[in-house]
């Protein structure tokens, strides 16, 4: 049984950890060039493999619930939900820039998500790279 989580558990972390962040760290990009059609697209992702992503966190804690206490395991719980906090508000901002550039508003030009979404997805990138370390030293 451990196994078959250990399998899930990193199979779930490889298919969806990846997509989410070039899909967050690819959505400036878009607003920049204010393409709508592919900004819905990302958005999409996001939210489907932000979804998905949970399975990361599911797997990891019934993998790990003999060493719940080990501070490894506390502090990358704590970072997942931080991300997982952080890309909630960067599918919010992707919505908002979705809308501000379909209205095709000449006033809005969505710089103020496209900045908070390419810092938010470069902080979910680095708790990333930081749980992974933790899984690797730690485990």
């Amino acid at each position: 049984m451990t196994e078959l989580l250990l399998w899930l558990h990193i199979g779930f972390a490889i298919f969806t950890l990846g997509p989410i962040t070039a899909a967050t760290m690819s959505t400036p990009r878009f607003i920049r060039a204010k393409d709508v059609n592919v900004l819905r697209y990302l958005h999409k992702t996001t939210r489907i493999y932000g979804v998905a992503a949970l399975g990361v966190f599911l797997f990891g804690l019934l993998l790990g619930r003999e060493f719940l206490g080990k501070p490894y395991l506390s502090i990358s719980m704590t970072l997942f939900v931080v991300a997982a906090v952080l890309l909630v508000i960067v599918d919010r901002d992707q919505a908002t820039a979705i809308r501000v550039l379909a209205a095709e508003a000449p006033t809005d030009d969505a710089k103020t998500q496209r900045g908070r979404i390419a810092a938010l997805s470069g902080v979910v990138a680095l708790i990333w790279l930081v749980i992974l370390v933790l899984m690797i030293w730690g485990g």
